[in-house]
């Protein structure tokens, strides 16, 4: 068993970022910007949006943090983003979800110019990723994607299960896995809630991409020996041990997968910080205006 290390193929990347904004700066260049917006104090959010706020200071690009109580009306949110569209020195955005409950989030992410949508969630970025265009990938996906290149993990005519169907990482990765490039090639199912007989489609495959979102779904029966084992999950469980009261674990019972597979994501320090990276290299692409002129 080896560990895919998340947080130290995200320092690297990010040291080549680094040098490619130097490079930037020498020429006289455009430095990459990027807005965010945080409504509310959802600790979860705060945090997230502190770490891109702190990776943006560590490759050298600009940012805009632009903070709103919950009381912020619909109507005010989207004359923000209507704003960081115009906004020429803002390169791209992101709005923090989850939003208050009383915003349509769905509305305000059809309000953002797909050319800022370093997020990778408008249906224009979907829609140019499902057909194989450029576009911005969801940063999550992406984060994964660029895990298998980097470590040479063997994707095609693999058998891939991705567990759990959201917009922001199970269907992405499910389109991605099965395009004709590398990472891809992979033969990909697609199961959830209401799969049946979900082990036994778990156990076929030789990558799992699991993003359920419950505590230690995925145990060792379910896993078959030499698979490859991307956890998505983030998840708080109580922990009285803990000066926090909790500690955070995947979707996967690690300690017992771990033994069966060839290469697994902890958690923490695994996918998480390479979906901050993944938003640091769709914020430079959209700079150097690699996607949309």
């Amino acid at each position: 068993m080896a560990v895919i290390d998340g947080k130290a193929l995200a320092e690297t990347i990010k040291l080549e970022i680094r040098e490619e904004v130097l490079l930037l700066k020498e020429q006289r260049k455009n430095i990459p910007h990027l807005a965010a917006v945080l409504i509310g104090n959802n600790p979860a959010s705060e945090s997230y949006v502190k770490s891109k706020v702190r990776s943006c200071e560590h490759v050298g690009f600009e940012s805009t943090l632009i903070r709103k109580d919950d009381s912020i009306t619909e109507q005010e949110l989207l004359d923000i983003v209507k704003d960081l569209n115009e906004e020429e020195d803002i390169d791209g955005f992101i709005v923090q979800l989850p939003l208050p409950k009383h915003i349509d989030e769905q509305k305000v992410t059809l309000a953002i110019d797909p050319k800022k949508d370093v997020d990778g969630f408008h249906p224009v970025n979907f829609g140019r990723m499902a057909q194989g265009l450029p576009c911005y990938l969801p940063a999550t996906p992406f984060g994964i994607l660029t895990m298998l290149e980097r470590y040479k993990v063997e994707t095609e005519g693999k058998h891939c299960v991705v567990l759990g169907r959201s917009n922001i990482v199970g269907s992405p990765m499910s389109i991605l896995l099965s395009r004709k490039a590398y990472p891809g090639n992979c033969t990909v199912t697609l199961v959830h809630s209401r799969t049946k007989d979900l082990s036994a489609e778990i156990k076929r495959a030789d990558i799992v991409i699991a993003a359920i979102g419950i505590p230690h779904f995925v145990t060792a029966d379910m896993v078959k020996e030499g698979a490859v084992i991307i956890d998505v999950g983030i998840n708080r469980v109580e922990d009285d041990s803990r000066r926090r009261g909790y500690r955070l674990v995947g979707d996967v019972e690690y300690d017992a997968v771990s033994s069966k597979a060839s290469l697994i994501t902890p958690v923490p320090g695994g996918v998480g910080p390479m979906t901050v990276t993944s938003l640091l290299l769709n914020t430079l692409s959209a700079s150097k205006k690699e996607i949309y002129s």
